[in-house]
């Protein structure tokens, strides 16, 4: 069996479902279920016996060991993580806590139980650690996409609480020889994603007629990878992966944020037109921009190509339309988080800069 942290979140819940769509094996899932977790990401897996959940904190290093003991996982995915940056710039320090902290707890509850397994168990055992292109900076129009090799420079407290995490997770390969190997992905977008993040937030107000917040003046560039492409790779890297590396994750698919804007924009057009058949691009606003706001990120991914022959297979328009139908046909499940705390931080982050 293998254990999930973080598996109710976005990327977290994909994978635990393509997982048992692909594999025969148990999953076990800790999650602390905050605000960005939804349980019902996985309610189709009600009743399956192949599939655990566990609410627990990666800060609560007793509920970790607890969980190792009972489920004695051959491998750990780790997922969780606090992952807006507009919620790093408000609240620095819950990302520490959670990305920095967290991450600290599950690698010394891990080195912990991975020490006490036999010698077979204990080499076949692996820890992967899942993280961001954003330790690396920020690019310029010119510059080579990120590669494995490339320096760290995080530029807001979200991308040097991961840069943090992914130093531990190096340290404990190279101090205690863990077989620990880290992932650094690009910007993912597909189904189930929180709607705080550009794609599904653009999606949603546009469909309802709402003003679409876009910063600065939209010409950031990001690197899109569909999140089913994402989970693929990773499963790929703890099959066949070298313990001690990393492997960049990248959906080979720059694109400015105005553009995905606008073929959001499109697909709605042609799909749920406005009264009047008002174009829905008509409904972007340029707001001002966030501070520290990288101007380009994208990702070199082909040492997995070429060393563990992973490649992305999905379309971007493709998948975004797909993506985009998702969330017009779940209205159910926006609904339930669309609300409360959720329109009070929206209302926070957008309503001046909409005025």
């Amino acid at each position: 069996m293998i254990l999930v942290t973080g598996g109710c979140g976005f990327i977290g819940a994909n994978f635990v479902l393509d997982w048992m769509t692909c594999s025969s094996e148990h999953v076990s899932n800790i999650d602390s279920l905050t605000y960005a977790a939804n349980p019902a990401n996985l309610s189709s897996l009600a009743g399956d016996e192949r599939y655990s959940f566990f609410k627990a904190d990666i800060c609560d290093r007793s509920a970790i060991k607890r969980v190792l003991e009972q489920t004695k996982p051959r491998a750990i995915v780790h997922f969780a993580a606090e992952s807006h940056v507009d919620r790093s710039i408000q609240s620095p320090g819950d990302f520490v806590q959670t990305n920095v902290v967290g991450t600290f707890n599950l690698l010394e509850e891990a080195r912990t139980y991975w020490s006490s397994l036999a010698a077979s168990e204990a080499n076949r055992f692996r820890f992967v650690h899942v993280s961001t292109d954003e330790v690396y900076g920020s690019l310029e129009p010119s510059d080579p996409p990120f590669s494995e090799t490339t320096p760290y420079a995080p530029n807001s407290p979200y991308a040097a609480s991961k840069a943090a995490s992914d130093h531990f997770a190096r340290a404990y390969f190279h101090t205690y020889g863990m077989p620990v190997l880290t992932t650094n992905c690009s910007n993912n977008y597909g189904p189930l994603q929180f709607p705080e993040k550009l794609i599904p937030l653009v999606t949603l107000n546009a469909a309802e007629g709402k003003p679409l917040p876009v910063y600065g003046t939209g010409q950031n560039v990001r690197d899109w990878l569909f999140v089913r492409d994402h989970c693929s790779a990773i499963r790929r890297v703890l099959e066949a992966g070298v313990p001690g590396e990393v492997y960049n994750i990248g959906g080979s698919c720059e694109k400015q944020n105005i553009e995905v804007v606008r073929s959001i924009c499109g697909i709605l057009d042609a799909v749920k037109p406005l009264p009047g058949a008002i174009p829905h691009a008509s409904l972007i606003r340029f707001v001002a921009d966030r501070p520290g706001h990288d101007r380009r990120y994208a990702i070199d991914s082909r040492r997995i190509q070429r060393e563990l022959g992973w490649s992305p297979s999905h379309d971007f328009e493709a998948a975004l339309t797909q993506t985009v139908t998702w969330y017009l046909e779940n209205d159910a499940w926006t609904s339930a988080i669309r609300s409360g705390e959720y329109l009070s931080w929206i209302g926070q982050q957008y309503g001046e800069r909409l005025k």
